[in-house]
C-alpha cells in the first residue's frame, strides 16, 4: 500500500470534487438561515481548506483542530477537548474528520457535550473514498454505524442522507445532522 496517499485515481478525484462541493453547499445552505450576530459556530477541523468563515459574514466562528501549527482558537482532540466551554455553540460543523480519529464515540459525546440545547451538529464522512491525509485515516462509517454512535453520544434526533456513488449501496459521503 502506498502510505503517502500519493496515487490518486480518477474515481478519487470525481469524488474529492464531490465531498469538497457538498460541504461547500452546507456551508451556504446554513449561512443563509443562520448568520446573524450572536450566532456561534464552531468549525472542526478546517485544515487549509477554506472552513465555514468565507458564508458567515455576521455569526462568529470559532475553530477546533488538534494541529498546534493550525492557528485554530482550540488545539485539541476532539475526543479530549475539556478546555472547550460546554453548550457553547449554536452550530458545529465537523467535516471529514471523524474518519482520521482514534475515538469516534468519545469524539460524537464532545460534539453533544459542545452544542448547546436546540443546537445543530452537522457531520460529514466519507464511505466510497480512498485512504486520505492527514493519517491516520482510520474508518468508514455505514448510516448504520453512525446511527449507533451518534445515539450512543445522546442526540435526541439524527437526519442522514447519503450522496450516492456509481455503485449501488456504495454511497461517496454521508451527511448527518444532529439535534440536541
Amino acid at each position: 500500500m502506498n502510505k503517502s496517499c500519493k496515487v490518486i485515481h480518477e474515481v478519487d478525484v470525481k469524488h474529492l470534487e464531490i465531498i469538497r462541493q457538498t460541504i461547500n453547499d452546507l456551508h451556504r445552505q446554513f449561512s443563509e438561515f443562520f448568520d446573524f450576530d450572536r450566532f456561534l459556530i464552531l468549525d472542526v477541523a478546517p485544515e487549509i481548506y477554506k472552513g465555514c468563515k468565507i458564508y458567515f459574514k455576521n455569526a462568529s466562528v470559532e475553530t477546533l483542530d488538534i494541529n498546534p501549527s493550525s492557528g485554530a482558537t482550540y488545539v485539541a482532540d476532539l475526543a479530549d477537548c475539556a478546555k472547550v466551554p460546554s453548550a457553547r455553540f449554536d452550530l458545529i460543523f465537523c467535516t471529514e474528520v471523524l474518519e482520521h480519529t482514534n475515538d469516534p464515540i468519545s469524539c460524537a459525546k464532545s460534539l453533544n457535550r459542545l452544542v448547546k440545547d436546540g443546537g445543530i451538529v452537522v457531520v460529514t464522512t466519507p464511505f466510497n473514498f480512498r485512504i486520505h491525509n492527514p493519517l491516520p485515516d482510520n474508518w468508514r462509517f455505514t448510516e448504520h454505524g453512525l446511527r449507533l454512535i451518534f445515539k450512543a453520544a445522546g442526540f435526541s434526533r439524527i437526519e442522514l442522507t447519503e450522496i450516492a456513488s456509481e455503485r449501488e449501496l456504495m454511497p461517496i459521503q454521508y451527511i448527518t445532522k444532529l439535534y440536541k
